[in-house]
């Protein structure tokens, strides 16, 4: 018996099997041949492919014929990827895809292909641990995200968030993990430091089983970029924040409350009392914005306390002196670039509603899904109850279940990087859903 990819051979296979048979037998090469991709199937993601093996130096793809050729920096490593293949079936987007030895020993392709080329450049940059432009940036966060979202098949055993860093680390420096449930199967999010890192993983992890015949792994990219942990507990992780609460307290006030009151102005300072750390001082540019802060927010349910909002006696909100550490307990916004009436005439004037549950959402790159925002506002902690996009899918409008969870998740995402540059803008809306 001769094994290709999961196919078993035998003496008695068909023509196209022995076929088969015959292109296996090829010598070692630096090429390797790569058939049965699936139609969407992207350049990157064949070169994921070779990633832990080594250095890819050229790939070209077929789309037709739904096949490739991968050229890696040496034989040694050609040899490597299809020893491990041989034992472990390789996948692209869900689908088996077959490696074989190709009759070329190097590939002569057309140097004008830019695509090909950064996105090569820019793998070539992260593995050699080099400093990519800006472009080439640009190429490899365009071809994967350094977020997977994990799917737990055939759970007999109960998978933790220490279960889930333990097995992912072997691949990179795991960053946060938020584990959720969703349609009765458990459900993971999990940032790697780096994408390529998150595409070693993937390739490694990908239909393997945690325990013996069950809690198998099915992963995937996420749409995110980036992942919002409020609280380090046995849901949620942020390893690069270890002095985040565990949840189960009241929340001490923090002078990233101002993205609240920044909606119905620009903040310039905020304060919080040293003595009394649930209350604060807030300066907004002018009066108007002041009394339009007041007016909306007075009242308003913020960390499960009822917030009151009254003008102060105070004309503006003093810094510390230079060289006094008052721990963190002042800010200064006066430069934020999240401030929304800098302009004069601003449409933003003109879209000042109270606090709602509906939010309207702008700024959404055209890749991210319904369902990846859906995900997005729930771990800020709430229910979504209703998601509309609008035509272009540029603007949406999503519903919590309740006021305040909306407030704290304008607090927690305007202005969250999605990704190539572009940030979600987050206000309240007059309409429903």
């Amino acid at each position: 018996l001769i094994r290709v990819g999961t196919d078993i051979l035998d003496g008695t296979s068909n023509g196209s099997d022995s076929k088969k048979l015959r292109v296996e037998e090829a010598p070692p090469s630096r090429v390797l041949h790569i058939r049965k991709l699936p139609n969407e199937a992207s350049e990157t993601e064949v070169i994921a492919l070779g990633l832990p093996f080594g250095k890819v130096t050229n790939i070209l793809t077929l789309k037709g014929k739904n096949q490739a050729f991968l050229e890696m920096g040496t034989e040694e490593a050609a040899i490597t990827m299809v020893n491990y293949y041989t034992t472990v079936t390789p996948h692209v987007r869900n689908v088996p895809v077959f490696i074989q030895y190709s009759t070329h020993k190097e590939l002569k392709t057309d140097a004008g292909n830019q695509r090909t080329q950064a996105v090569l450049q820019a793998v070539s940059a992260v593995q050699s641990g080099g400093s990519p432009s800006s472009d080439v940036q640009e190429a490899l966060a365009a071809a994967s995200s350094p977020v997977l979202r994990i799917i737990i098949d055939n759970m007999f055993y109960p998978v933790t968030l220490d279960v889930l860093q333990q097995i992912f680390s072997k691949f990179g420096t795991v960053m946060k993990i938020i584990t959720f449930t969703k349609n009765n199967q458990f459900q993971a999010l999990l940032q790697f430091s780096d994408p390529v890192n998150a595409q070693q993983a993937k390739l490694a992890l990908d239909g393997q089983n945690i325990y013996n015949s069950c809690c198998t792994l099915r992963i995937d990219f996420s749409k995110l970029v980036n992942l919002n942990v409020k609280y380090n507990n046995d849901k949620s992780r942020d390893y690069t924040r270890p002095e985040l609460p565990a949840g189960d307290g009241q929340p001490t006030l923090d002078p990233s409350v101002a993205a609240a009151f920044r909606v119905y102005g620009d903040v310039q300072r905020v304060k919080i009392l040293y003595n009394k750390k649930d209350s604060a001082l807030i300066q907004m540019s002018d009066a108007n914005q002041a009394q339009l802060a007041m007016s909306h927010l007075n009242g308003q349910k913020m960390y499960g306390k009822i917030i009151r909002v009254t003008l102060s006696k105070h004309q503006t909100v003093a810094l510390p002196r230079d060289g006094l550490d008052d721990q963190g307990l002042t800010k200064d916004f006066t430069n934020s670039p999240l401030h929304r009436f800098k302009k004069p005439g601003s449409k933003n004037f003109q879209n000042i509603f109270p606090p709602s549950a509906t939010l309207h959402l702008s700024n959404i790159p055209q890749d991210v899904t319904e369902d990846d925002l859906r995900l997005l506002f729930s771990n800020a902690g709430g229910t979504v109850k209703a998601f509309k996009f609008f035509q272009d899918h540029k603007m949406a409008l999503l519903q919590m279940s309740t006021v305040e969870e909306a407030i704290q998740a304008l607090i927690d995402l305007h202005n969250y990087n999605m990704g190539g540059n572009q940030h979600l803008r987050v206000s309240f809306s007059k309409s429903t859903i």
